[in-house]
């Protein structure tokens, strides 16, 4: 995979994974509303993908080393792969009841990060864990936060 598409790969399924667990989780503890989340899932879905990959689009031009078509493609795989990641959320939201989904989210979206995490540290040629440890540790306490907001949300103004 060129550098391009890695870029925009990467960026989009870890800001995917993280932005949506995190939307998720504090959504559900504050509103307990199946509809809010899906309807937070799909926002994030669309909306922070242009925004994410227009991030990327000016962060490579920024560079002053990529040529037009390479920015394009990193813009177009960010986009690509957080809309497809993050809209993977809502499979779980339909299904289940809203407490199941959103702890089979947590381990889909981890269990995907620590893949990701595991073949990036092996093309790095850097111990696994480590890089494991860190990325999962970062959207834990992500997790963990987004709960606890959603949570004081739900308790002082709802």
């Amino acid at each position: 995979m060129n550098h391009s598409l890695k870029t925009g790969f990467s960026f989009g399924l870890t800001s995917g994974i993280i932005t949506t667990l995190g939307l998720m989780v504090g959504l559900q503890a504050g509103t307990h509303s199946k509809l809010v989340v899906l309807g937070g899932i799909l926002t994030i879905a669309v909306a922070d993908a242009f925004s994410d990959a227009l991030g990327i689009h000016i962060s490579e031009e920024s560079e002053n080393k990529h040529t037009c078509g390479e920015i394009w493609q990193s813009t177009i795989s960010t986009f690509l792969s957080k809309f497809i990641f993050a809209s993977t959320f809502v499979v779980p939201v339909l299904l289940f009841d809203l407490t199941v989904a959103v702890v089979i989210s947590i381990i889909w979206g981890l269990a995907l990060l620590g893949l990701f995490s595991y073949i990036l540290a092996k093309e790095q040629k850097v111990k696994p864990l480590s890089v494991i440890s860190e990325h999962l540790m970062i959207a834990i306490v992500v997790i963990v936060i987004t709960h606890y907001i959603g949570d004081w949300i739900g308790s002082t103004f709802i």
